[in-house]
């Protein structure tokens, strides 16, 4: 018998799949449980049209996240610090610092994704990575600069 998962089952596949299962068990525990269906030709064609859906809207988080990156990556960021004699910073910039800035400019991006691996306690240029979506990442420019 072939059915389609509807959840995701150990050891035989994720949600979507399309397997072949003995009679008994699809029919006695798999499809009343509500974890799979037949896999008829009108439940195929539903699957295949849910997967083009889902593929779509996949390609078209991808390409927004690729038009934001492409603004970040065009985009420079200053932020002055008090600095003492020896040229460091009092405290430092963090991520949330970065994020408030690139709010303030009109990028809406969570400070989860501003990939900064130390806080920065000096003055200068850095490349700050931001990862938009796991498949797109862009690179910030940040200007740390005497207050």
């Amino acid at each position: 018998m072939e059915i389609i998962l509807l959840d995701d089952v150990p050891s035989l596949g994720k949600v979507g799949d399309l397997v072949k299962v003995s009679d008994g068990y699809g029919r006695n525990y798999l499809i009343p449980n509500k974890l799979a269906i037949k896999a008829t030709p009108k439940n195929r064609k539903k699957l295949e049209h849910e997967k083009r859906l889902a593929q779509d809207k996949m390609d078209k988080i991808i390409r927004d996240a690729e038009k934001l990156a492409k603004r970040i990556e065009d985009f420079s960021c200053t932020i002055s610090k008090p600095v003492g004699e020896s040229g460091k910073l009092f405290g430092s910039v963090t991520s949330k610092e970065i994020e408030q800035y690139l709010n303030e400019n009109g990028f809406q991006i969570d400070r989860k994704k501003i990939e900064l691996e130390e806080p920065i306690k000096n003055l200068g240029v850095y490349t700050i990575p931001i990862r938009l979506h796991p498949e797109v990442a862009a690179n910030l420019k940040l200007w740390v600069v005497k207050e």
